[in-house]
């Protein structure tokens, strides 16, 4: 199969060399002088340096060139959800494409489905997501991903694409499920991260702060809100405790290698937003997607007091332990 990945950050990357094994795989960026960089030293030394690049895969800075390589197989969209729409316009009459890419549009609050029905709704599109860190899938360790579209076929198209004896792939009917969870589980990381950042800081003074009972509540109580959500959009209960959903909410939430989880433990530390996301160098979905998860939310009359607390700490409404305390003084209510 020729496949064409756009993006080539880090996941784009891990994506384009895992494929590359078994297909003619065309990575894309639009930075000349990176594209060069990678072709000379066959490595991506900005986002995976330490992932060597296989000779099978092929390199470009030219848009062109891409689109008509994946014209007839497959065309990923590695982008930022910032970037979705903007891509999506570029493709080709007959091209079928997933994206990759987490989260709500700024300021329309629509998922990658609801885009790309407006941009390209005569095509066969779809989104690739589950519980994956980019540089284990680039180092070929175990993982699992859901291919999921409306068009049956573009699903079993994914998994053609990417599985392997290595990365396990999974095919879906429900877009809509797998894209909140993949939108809202990194809102909640970073709420995790704010508490796991609280308890190490109360640690470091020799007092107490919130402990891993706090971890749990909050992992499940983020995965109920997440729920509610995807079922107002109009969801599958069962995708959401799946691989895109309860799966990929625990290893963004407690991962190492998780951005918006270390986003909540450096804002626990008492670090400014910006000098937070200078110091990560990389996009951290969750902080640009939590105000618009939770307008969204609101606007489906959602409640979401999780995602609510992490966008006033975000906004500067309350620091990280007000967030926490607002949180535990909720009144009692019945679980479900």
């Amino acid at each position: 199969m020729k496949i064409s990945v756009l993006g080539a950050g880090a996941w784009g990357t891990a994506l384009a060399i895992a494929a590359s094994a078994r297909h003619e795989v065309l990575l894309w960026a639009r930075d000349a002088s990176g594209i060069a960089a990678m072709r000379s030293a066959r490595r991506n030394a900005r986002y995976l340096p330490d992932a060597p690049l296989p000779e099978t895969l092929g390199l470009t800075d030219q848009l062109d060139a891409a689109l008509a390589h994946g014209r007839d197989g497959l065309i990923v969209i590695a982008t930022p959800m910032a970037a979705l729409r903007g891509m999506l316009g570029h493709l080709p009459a007959g091209t079928r494409c997933l994206w990759l890419c987490k989260g709500f549009e700024a300021g329309t609050g629509r998922l990658g489905h609801e885009i790309a029905r407006e941009v390209v709704p005569h095509l066969a599109t779809g989104v690739l997501s589950g519980p994956s860190f980019a540089q284990e899938v680039a180092a070929g360790q175990p993982t699992a991903l859901v291919s999921a579209s409306h068009d049956a076929a573009l699903a079993q198209l994914g998994v053609q694409a990417f599985h392997s004896d290595r990365l396990r792939v999974y095919s879906s009917a429900d877009p809509v499920g797998v894209e909140v969870g993949g939108a809202v589980k990194n809102v909640m990381a970073i709420a995790v991260g704010i508490a796991d950042g609280l308890r190490l800081a109360a640690e470091a003074r020799g007092h107490q702060g919130p402990g891993l009972n706090a971890r749990a509540a909050l992992i499940t109580r983020g995965l109920a809100e997440m729920q509610r959500l995807a079922l107002a959009l109009g969801a599958q209960t069962e995708t959401l405790l799946g691989l895109a959903g309860l799966g990929d909410l625990v290893l963004t939430a407690t991962g190492d290698l998780s951005r918006n989880r270390r986003v909540g433990l450096l804002l626990a530390e008492g670090l400014d937003l910006p000098g937070i996301l200078q110091r990560l160098g990389h996009v951290a979905e969750g902080v640009y997607s939590a105000p618009t998860v939770l307008a969204r939310a609101r606007s489906l009359q959602v409640d979401m007091p999780i995602a609510a607390a992490v966008v006033d700490v975000l906004e500067g409404r309350l620091d990280t332990q007000g967030a926490m305390d607002a949180l535990m003084g909720r009144q009692a209510r019945a679980e479900w």
